[in-house]
């Protein structure tokens, strides 16, 4: 039984996947033209930036078109004329340097006769790398990492970054007019606001230098922070250097933004088919953000609730959780949220849930998610494991790993955040 509910658990994830599929979405758009004499640049970063990219080229078949887009070490594929860079995430690297580099001296000698198609995905804020003047690299990659391990949000970690960037928070925008442009957006940012999305590269910035330095005064790691972010943030508060694109700046004319797909169309899509496979369904929270921990108990509790419930049942959730680092083990925020299910499930029968993530990596493993039942703590304990250390370390990739129960799909082509499903029969 607890084969057959992983088998469907993996189909609900599917359909959530499918949901997002670049490769369907894409054939609803409309192209823009350049005028005569003008030029069609497709640009693009993030993980599934190549995936959107294919089937827009499959729709320009005959048409001119130039350009690149930069996706994480090993999310490429080969494109017919577009040149695919790769770089690093979640931390930036070099050759997300030099590919954003390359990138953007595409722009050079823009001019209004020019098109533009911007494509972006999750994941862009790390491969989209350029530091602002007299910022480095490392300056970006310590600042990064610092707030990462505290669980800092996603907008707290981008209203950071986009006051560090030359290309964030509307700065990609201005190297872009006069041109005009259309950015087209898989979001895995909850609420799917614009300014969020891959740090916002065309999109206005609400954020502003002091909401940066806030950040790392909430944090406490203004003293453990490069100094020269912490001088250049400073610098911008004081007015030295010049704010982000805000609403009413004239650049926002020049750009149109379409939404493909979201962790909310996936996971409609998944409550669709938990529903076709006959399954009482019910979503436990939508837009979830907040603590690993602290939802991991709940959802566990909530679906135990549920199992006296009159046939086959269905939890499911979606989002994007933070996981504060304590450990040194393996594992991300997806597997960490099933192994704390395990624990708190542990010998409730006919229970099963997974949690993965839809781009196809969870942290820096080659699962994107893992499954837990009422009997993988207890299983756990039988292969000669510790389950409480294991979780203490956050080590959850070596708790599931020997139990075969590790969700691996490789790179799925999209990027809409988490989905969680909990089937009770």
């Amino acid at each position: 039984m607890r084969r057959e509910l992983r088998e469907k658990a993996r189909a609900i994830f599917d359909a959530g996947l499918a949901a997002a599929d670049p490769a369907r979405l894409v054939g609803t758009l409309e192209l823009p033209e350049p005028e005569a004499g003008g030029r069609l640049l497709i640009l693009g970063a993030g993980k599934a930036a190549a995936h959107l990219a294919k089937p827009i080229e499959n729709s320009l078949v005959g048409r001119e078109y130039s350009g690149r887009v930069i996706v994480k070490h090993g999310h490429g594929l080969p494109l017919e004329t577009l040149v695919v860079e790769q770089g690093g995430h979640p931390l930036p690297d070099a050759a997300g340097l030099a590919a954003t580099g390359r990138l953007l001296a595409e722009l050079d000698g823009t001019r209004a006769q020019d098109r533009i198609v911007f494509l972006l995905t999750g994941g862009a804020s790390a491969l989209l790398v350029a530091p602002a003047a007299g910022l480095t690299l490392d300056d970006k990659i310590g600042v990064t990492d610092l707030l990462l391990r505290c669980g800092a949000t996603i907008q707290e970690l981008n209203a950071v970054r986009k006051h560090l960037s030359a290309v964030k928070g509307g700065r990609l925008l201005q190297a872009m007019v006069p041109a005009r442009v259309l950015t087209i957006l898989v979001s895995d940012v909850i609420g799917d606001d614009l300014s969020s999305i891959g740090s916002g590269p065309t999109a206005l910035d609400p954020t502003t230098f002091q909401d940066a330095v806030d950040v790392l005064t909430r944090y406490d790691v203004v003293d453990q922070a490069p100094e020269r972010v912490v001088d250049h943030l400073r610098r911008g508060v004081s007015g030295a250097i010049a704010e982000t694109p805000k609403p009413g700046d004239r650049v926002l004319d020049l750009v149109e933004h379409r939404l493909l797909a979201s962790n909310r169309h996936s996971l409609a899509a998944a409550v669709d088919k938990a529903r076709a496979l006959g399954f009482e369904t019910e979503v436990f929270a939508q837009d979830m953000v907040g603590d690993v921990h602290t939802y991991a108990i709940r959802f566990a509790k909530a679906l135990k609730e549920r199992r006296a419930a009159s046939g086959p049942t269905a939890l499911l959730a979606g989002g994007e959780l933070t996981l504060e680092l304590t450990g040194a083990g393996t594992g991300g925020r997806n597997q960490e949220f099933a192994l704390v299910v395990a624990r708190e499930i542990a010998g409730a029968s006919e229970l099963v849930v997974l949690a993965a993530g839809t781009d196809g990596t969870d942290g820096p493993t080659d699962a994107t998610g893992a499954f837990a039942d009422g009997f993988s703590w207890e299983g756990a304990g039988r292969c000669g494991l510790d389950p409480g250390s294991l979780l203490a370390n956050n080590d959850s990739y070596h708790f599931f790993e020997p139990l075969d129960l590790l969700l691996k799909t490789g790179p799925t082509g999209t990027n809409v955040n988490d989905l969680v499903i909990g089937l009770s029969v």
